[in-house]
């Protein structure tokens, strides 16, 4: 909508106003009039926030298995984005929690396929305003049930250092290379998501409709034994 076209709408709204109060109106009820007018044109002219903010992003950049002594180590590495409104929620005090899983299994054509290896990380985020660090525990069972007590710690003094730390996966051991059998095929599955059940309820009901707060990907390879060479 062009800015001629919106003087001319305006126009019109205000003339109506002026025919409906016959000049005996009081200037609050005319003033209210003129000013919904302004922003019905701007809803309609100019696009909405959501539109043009950049949401929260994750996706798997890099994913392999390497062989070291006798072991099969996954490394990874995610591209992860967060969107201003879940960095604000941080910044609030809001802690966040996030989960990276991995998992081999070998094909059977004559049953499920067996599960040769598993692993997972649970990480809790937050911002600590009196110390202005980030906090960022780790751990192999789920941080909410477990406590902070039994988790790695970790400070950092701004928010890309803290997520650089949960974007990579070095030398995480999967499985024992004596557990891979010759002439097989095996399956890696790679999951990381941001773990919406331990949000607050209000986050939680937000998060199936808002895309920032989606934050989940997977990752399949088709691997042979001689996987890691």
């Amino acid at each position: 909508m062009s800015w001629v076209n919106m003087t001319v709408f305006i126009t019109h709204c205000w003339k109506s106003v002026q025919f409906k109060l016959n000049g005996t109106a009081r200037t609050s009820l005319w003033l209210r009039a003129l000013c919904w007018c302004v922003w019905s044109v701007c809803a309609l002219s100019l696009p909405g926030h959501a539109q043009t903010a950049v949401g929260s992003q994750v996706e798997v950049s890099e994913l392999r298995l390497e062989r070291s002594e006798g072991a099969l180590l996954l490394q990874s590495t995610l591209r992860l984005d967060l969107s201003s409104t879940v960095e604000e929620a941080l910044q609030k005090g809001m802690p966040l929690y996030f989960v990276t899983e991995a998992e081999l299994t070998r094909d059977r054509w004559y049953w499920y396929d067996k599960k040769i290896g598993l692993i997972a990380r649970h990480y809790r985020l937050a911002y600590q305003p009196l110390t202005r660090m980030w906090r960022l525990n780790v751990s192999r069972e789920p941080i909410g049930m477990v406590g902070l007590a039994s988790s790695l710690s970790q400070t950092f003094e701004t928010l890309p250092e803290a997520l650089a730390a949960i974007r990579r996966t070095v030398n995480w051991k999967l499985a024992d290379v004596a557990d891979l059998d010759s002439d097989n095929k095996y399956t890696l599955i790679f999951k990381f998501r941001l773990d919406v059940s331990q949000l607050p309820r209000p986050f939680q009901m937000m998060a199936g409709s808002q895309s920032e707060w989606n934050l989940s990907t997977q990752k399949t390879l088709r691997l042979n034994s001689d996987l890691g060479r």
